[in-house]
Order: C-alpha cells, then structure tokens, then sequence
C-alpha cells in the first residue's frame, strides 16, 4: 500500500522521469506537423547527452554542457535533413542510420579519447543545479510537485504550450502544418515547404539535445551510449498517441514517464520479478499504440456507416 508520502514522491519522480520523453515527443510532433517521421529521436538525445557530458566535463560548466549538447544533436539533425529533405532518402531508414550512427560514434569515441569502454564519469563533472522555488517549496504538496528539479525539467513543461502556440498561433507554424499537409499546394501558395521542414527538424534536435542532456547531467551525471534505452521510441510511441498535438502528446509523455517512475519505484520493493518490473515502460507503450490502432479503427466504420447512410438516404 502506498500512503500519501510515497503517492506524492512517485508524482515527483513522474514529472522528472517524464521530462526527456516530453521534449523527445515535443521534437516528433513538430516534425510530423511537418510531414516528417523522425525516427532519429533517439539518437538525437543520445548525441545530446555525449555532447553534454563532454562539453560540461572541458568546460567545468553545466550550462557550456547544455550548449555542447545542442551541438552535437544539431549536427545529426542537419545530416537527418540532408537524407531526407535534401537528397530524399526514406525517412525511416534514415533516421534508423542516424540512431545507429550515434550508438557507433559514442562507441567509438570513448576508448579512443577518453580510454573507457563502459561509463564515462570524469572526475569534476558539474551536473545540472536544482532549483527550489522561493515560498513554492514551502508549501505542502505543491513544494514536492513543483519545487527542486533541474532547468531542463521546467523547460519541458515550457515546451507544451510554446509548441501549441508556435504551431497554431504563428505564421510560420501555419505554413510549417501546411508544408505537412500538402507539400506541392503549400509551395503553389509561394510558402517555402523545404525551408519549413528543415526548420521544423532543427528544432527537434535542439528540443532532443535538451533531453538527452537531461538524462546525462541531472538524473545520472554520466554518460553511456545505452542511456537513452528506447525512450526516443517511446516519444515516437507519444506523438502518434496524440495525433502530434501538443496537449495529447504530452499527457501520453506522462502516462509513459509515470510507468517509468513506478518501476523505479516497485525495483524496491521484494518478491516482484525485476525482469517483469523492467517491462512496465514498453508494456505501457504497446497498449497506446493498440489504442491508437483501436481508435483509428473505429473512427474509419463510423465514416463508412455514415457514408453508407447519405448513399441509403440518395437512393
């Protein structure tokens, strides 16, 4: 049985678990909006997380570490585009090479430079601060809930309405979801299509970089190149649950963090098999994407019922 101390400490440990798959899925659903399945997340916030730790470990400095991240994930971005966009190669292979390439390179890199084959944590590695928020965390429940995580965790609260409003309140975010829908139509129209879509996958890496920077400075303060452990598909899993819009993405985002943060949590507790405790992130992924298969499904028969019934009622 849980009591209310352990209730509010899982719903903290959700929201920062919940953090690098909210800024993942954020990243997939600008670039669905713009047409494009971006199945090299993970590999985006696998090279963020290296250039974090890298940049963070030469610099002495967490902030250089998040600059650093956005770097290294802004350079598989650009060569993402460059497959995709520029010589139009398929955007599934694609993005499976990047997510391979980000695996081999870290493989690569850290016995050459560093002479480690498993774990990089340097010594005088500065992770991520955690903020406590004046008067906030004094107050009961709302103190645990929204009081001492690190920057990136708040910019992925930040994320969801700033990517509602960049896509359904801007200009250029109307024309990106026009470049998405009907790319030729869109280009008829004077909107540089190709332009927006590079935009739309630069962003997801930045947003990537940020994740992936959050996972090796803050809730581990190291870096191995099985980190991310799925969690780019499992934001790829979020987007598609919510139709690539920000709000349902994220919700789904937090379901999936939820169940991440429970097995955590269950890990501590005796007799529960670790192999099945382990499943309960990916279990919770199957059963969304059933139900995203459930609903379209049901959304095609009750159009089908409805055309039948305008043709029933023409005859």
């Amino acid at each position: 049985m849980f009591d209310s101390a352990l209730i509010l400490t899982l719903l903290s440990k959700t929201l920062e678990m919940s953090a690098p798959i909210l800024l993942a899925a954020m990243a997939g659903a600008i670039c669905r909006q713009a047409g494009i399945v971006n199945i090299g997340l993970e590999g985006m916030m696998l090279a963020g997380a290296f250039g974090g730790v890298l940049f963070s470990y030469l610099a002495h400095s967490a902030a250089v570490g998040l600059l650093g991240a956005i770097l290294c994930a802004l350079v598989l971005g650009v060569i993402f585009a460059l497959f995709v966009l520029s010589l139009r190669g398929n955007e599934i292979v694609s993005g499976l090479g990047l997510n391979l390439l980000a695996v081999g390179l870290a493989g690569y890199i850290l016995p050459v430079l560093f002479n480690v084959q498993g774990a990089f944590s340097p010594l005088g590695l500065q992770g991520l601060p955690h903020w406590n928020i004046p008067i906030i965390e004094d107050i009961p429940v709302l103190g645990t809930l929204l009081s001492g995580y690190d920057p990136v965790v708040y910019i992925s609260w930040l994320s969801v309405p700033l990517t509602w409003f960049f896509l359904y309140r801007t200009k250029p975010g109307t024309h990106l979801r026009a470049a998405g829908e009907a790319e030729e139509a869109a280009m008829s129209a004077g909107i540089n299509a190709r332009g927006l879509k590079w935009l739309a996958v630069l962003l997801g890496a930045i947003l990537c970089a940020l994740a992936g920077a959050q996972l090796s400075l803050s809730q581990v303060t190291l870096f191995n190149k099985q980190m991310t452990a799925g969690r780019g598909f499992i934001a790829l899993a979020a987007f598609y649950f919510g139709e690539a819009r920000p709000v349902p993405t994220a919700i789904a985002a937090l379901v999936f963090g939820f169940f991440e943060a429970l097995q955590f949590r269950l890990q501590a507790e005796r007799g529960i098999s670790p192999q099945l405790i382990q499943m309960l992130p990916y279990l919770a992924v199957v059963i969304a994407l059933v139900a995203v298969a459930v609903r379209k499904r049901l959304r095609l028969n009750t159009k089908a019922r409805a055309a039948q019934a305008v043709v029933g009622q023409e005859a």
